[in-house]
């Protein structure tokens, strides 16, 4: 077995699957694009789902990647096991209809065990597969697999709801003895116990079936076009090949384990109790790609992920010692390790280091108001007498302020009192089931359509025509290939003028004609076809026929208000570069007929200054009426010219760069207006978070923008006869003017508010009563509102003239009640609770403060004479 470091085993990999004729597609960002079902990518073959469901035909059915992805669904593992990681590489290679069980075990075999690639032993490796699947059996024998090798497990089965489905088998190295101390032997693989023996390698899916929720599996109808789909995890390939204990001893994670013992003073021991640099090592990993990827932290999604990764990783830095911020500074070894096949963590290392310091700084506050409520917990079980540590208290440090378990158990342990593990697990275990069930499964995938992957007809769209003449080639009627139709109905044309929904961009409507000129069905969209071609929705107003030659009209003004808002998006885009950085790049895209939608990356509200500067960038480069360029050459070239390539497209061997003077270059198979002039305006109409770390401007081009300026004109005159301005452009200063005469006014009735709290204070705070050996005041008061009755509570403390105030006002139709507290036997949150039933209320507070309100003054009454029982 050859020695090798991580990146010459991925590079073998895709080197072997290369010479049988796979493309090498490039790993995509860990952020989804237009894949709403997932939260990360999160496997090799979560970026092909389009292929394998058949909704686009690949140009080559042979691919291969190594993909980055991350799974964050146990990260309390992380750390613990030999192989647990966040993120992850998966090495994979695919056939999408192409080839089946036969060659992807045969080259399976061939490049583990062959000298001239990873040269493993045949008697190391052991494979598994599905009972019922004989063939892969006999395939396995055929290589020169032993018998006694091949273990049947009833789970080697890959379904996930309806959609591609079969059976996969997988292979596992056996590391020997040494990692078997029990000598428990093949039996932990067959009985499918956990192990440090026998490490999966690689897991071959041989996608055949359409599955069926509601079928049994015999009953699962075999797939037009059988797929291959394996993944093969770097991290346990590399720790095999290169003989670590655990994944963490490779070159993956041993550089940044060197760089934190540097950072900690502590040593890293491979066979000691290393979890703290085990945790950091996987989170940092976690975190670099993904912020460069475009994902920020936040309290949501993709967001609260990186959140909680962060703060566990740094709670981990202060058990090795570390109390000052320390991840950022190894976002550079990070980037180092991976540059080979991933630059663009070096290439946004500053602004990752940046996001990343900046969240340490954050969590370090955080971390203050978390030990505060630890010193409280504390201070309330030693008043209470009490030894034990809830389970709840427990969890709500871990969940809400990122305090590892360890952490709190050390703490609580130091101060004398026992932990309630069972209290913990329970509530760890209810966070657990409701983070299952609300995650998107991402892994099943459309059934696929075999009519719509036989649709090999070509069709070409045309960029200059808006109405040309053309044979109608297809016709597909309820999933049926038909020769004519009436009725809804998906056509496809040798040549359309119609622009197919893509990019962002809507699609085309208009009309078909017949060769009288007779409008004969009206398209009502048009999407792409798995074999690229522009698949025309049709509402057929008397018969379509085959082969006939129709004429294909787009609706005009439609498409010009489309191209208007397309154009002025990339405008938008390279504004926000120029205002907020390069990090602002795009995340979605929605350019429609009415307006535009650009949903981007960026770490905060854009302000009121901001805004304003990207709007007028793009107004500029509108009046200055700029050509609107777009050719076609190679992606390389594209790159050369300088054209922004959007994370997570795909692009052919033909690219179109869509050039706006010197501003705007990027790549689009868009349609655009000719010149800047023709958007005529452009306005910003709101600007939204959607997500951490994700904002989206909505805008208007052309007359909708007039007419929204318009909209606000007709506001500030509205405003400007409302405060009685002269002029329009005197409305800002008298309005400034009337704040401050209400200020002043306001300032006025609290002083007079004062004066009368104190002239009740005075009547008020001498009707002292006594229960329960409690000396307490109850009374209604008459005040404007809910500050007022705070003030009486001050003057209150001030006088301390009981233990216990309980004040009660009727403001409009609702009665307020306030509990003020200083006693140590009387909690104002708890006797507050006694009391709002009286007044069909609620609320709550401190121990020494606590408000409620309620919706029946009628029984304020009542409440005061059940002060005293209540105590």
């Amino acid at each position: 077995m050859k020695k090798m470091t991580s990146q010459e085993v991925r590079q073998m990999f895709l080197d072997f699957f290369k010479s049988k004729g796979h493309t090498i597609e490039p790993s995509v960002s860990l952020v989804p694009v237009n894949d709403p079902t997932l939260l990360w990518i999160n496997s090799g073959v979560a970026t092909l789902k389009k292929y394998f469901d058949g909704s686009v035909i690949p140009e080559n059915p042979r691919i291969t990647n190594a993909q980055k992805a991350i799974r964050t669904n146990d990260i309390e593992n992380v750390g613990k096991t030999a192989r647990h990681h966040t993120m992850f590489e998966m090495l994979g290679n695919f056939s999408i209809g192409d080839y089946f069980r036969k060659e992807a075990i045969e080259w399976g075999f061939e490049l583990l065990t062959s000298p001239e690639w990873f040269d493993f032993p045949v008697d190391k490796l052991y494979m598994t597969y599905y009972p019922d699947d004989q063939d892969s059996y006999n395939r396995w024998i055929a290589v020169g697999v032993a018998a006694d090798h091949l273990i049947p497990i009833e789970d080697n089965f890959w379904e996930i709801g309806a959609g591609p489905s079969g059976p996969d088998t997988e292979i596992f190295f056996d590391r020997g003895e040494a990692f078997d101390p029990e000598h428990v032997g093949i039996k932990l693989l067959a009985e499918d116990i956990e192990n440090d023996r026998y490490i999966e390698i690689w897991n071959i899916v041989l996608s055949q079936f359409n599955a069926d929720p509601s079928l049994p599996r015999s009953a699962y109808q075999e797939l037009p076009h059988k797929n291959i789909d394996t993944g093969m995890g770097l991290e346990r390939m590399v720790a095999v090949i290169q003989g670590a204990p655990t994944n963490f001893e490779t070159d993956l994670f041993l550089p940044i384990i060197r760089q934190i013992e540097q950072l900690s003073g502590k040593k890293y021991e491979p066979y000691g109790d290393n979890m703290s640099f085990k945790v950091i090592a996987d989170h940092i990993r976690s975190l670099s790609f993904a912020i460069g990827d475009g994902a920020l932290p936040g309290n949501e999604g993709r967001g609260y992920v990186l959140r909680r990764l962060l703060r566990r990783a740094v709670m981990h830095g202060r058990k090795l010692g570390i109390d000052k911020p320390f991840l950022y500074q190894l976002v550079k070894i990070v980037g180092e390790i991976m540059q080979s096949y991933y630059p663009e963590v070096l290439a946004k290392r500053d602004f990752i280091e940046k996001i990343v310091k900046r969240e340490e700084e954050t969590f370090a506050r955080t971390i203050d108001a978390g030990s505060k409520l630890f010193d409280d917990v504390i201070a309330k079980l030693k008043a209470e007498q009490q030894t034990r540590l809830d389970g709840a208290d427990i969890f709500k440090l871990y969940d809400t302020y990122g305090f590892p378990v360890e952490l709190t158990e050390e703490l609580a342990e130091d101060a004398g009192f026992d932990i309630d593990h069972a209290g913990f697990e329970a509530a760890m275990t209810a966070q657990q089931e409701r983070a299952r069930a609300a995650v998107v499964k991402g892994g099943s995938m459309n059934q696929q359509s075999e009519v719509l992957t036989a649709l090999e007809v070509q069709s070409i769209f045309s960029y200059t025509d808006k109405r040309l003449t053309s044979t109608l080639t297809a016709i597909v009627q309820d999933d049926q290939r038909v020769t004519t139709a009436k009725g809804t109905a998906q056509v496809i044309f040798a040549e359309t003028p119609f622009y197919a929904e893509m990019g962002g961009q809507v699609a085309d409507h208009g009309v078909i004609q017949d060769a009288s000129g007779v409008v004969v069905a009206q398209v009502t969209d048009v999407q792409k076809a798995p074999n690229g071609q522009a698949l025309h929705t049709v509402d057929i107003q008397s018969e379509l026929f085959e082969g006939e030659t129709y004429t294909l009209a787009i609706d005009d003004k439609r498409r010009n208000s489309v191209i208007k808002n397309h154009t002025a998006t990339h405008l938008l885009h390279a504004a926000l570069h120029n205002v907020l950085g390069q990090h602002a790049t795009q995340a979605g895209s929605l350019n429609e007929v009415d307006f535009l939608r650009f949903d981007f990356t960026h770490f905060a509200a854009l302000t009121a200054d901001e805004l304003a500067e990207v709007e007028h960038q793009v107004n500029q480069e509108i009046w200055q009426a700029i050509d609107v360029l777009t050719v076609e050459t190679d992606i390389d070239t594209a790159k050369e010219m300088g054209a922004l390539a959007l994370f997570g497209e795909k692009y052919g061997k033909l690219v179109r760069v869509v050039t706006i003077g010197d501003y705007s270059v990027e790549l689009c198979g868009g349609t655009h207006v000719a010149n800047t002039s023709e958007i005529g305006l452009f306005k910003i109409i709101k600007e939204e978070g959607i997500g951490s770390g994700t904002r989206r401007i909505i805008a208007l081009t052309g007359q909708a923008a007039f007419e929204a300026f318009k909209a606000q004109e007709t506001i500030l005159k509205e405003v400007q006869a409302l405060v009685k301005s002269p002029q329009v452009n005197q409305t800002v200063a008298k309005i400034e003017a009337l704040q401050a005469e209400l200020k002043a006014a306001q300032k006025e009735v609290a002083q007079l508010s004062a004066k009368i709290a104190s002239a009740q204070s005075n009547e008020i705070f001498q009707k002292v009563q006594t229960a329960n050996g409690v000396s307490f005041i109850a009374a209604k008061v008459t005040v404007s509102d809910a500050g007022a009755l705070r003030q009486l509570a001050d003057i209150w403390k001030q006088k301390n003239s009981s233990e216990v105030l309980v004040l009660v006002a009727q403001i409009g139709e609702k009665a307020n009640v306030l509990v003020a507290s200083q006693s140590s036997a009387v909690k104002a949150g708890d006797l507050v609770k006694a009391l709002v039933p009286f007044i069909d209320g609620r609320g709550g507070g401190k121990p020494d403060l606590a408000m409620a309100g309620g919706t029946n003054p009628a029984g304020i009454g009542q409440l005061l004479e059940n002060v005293g029982a209540s105590l």
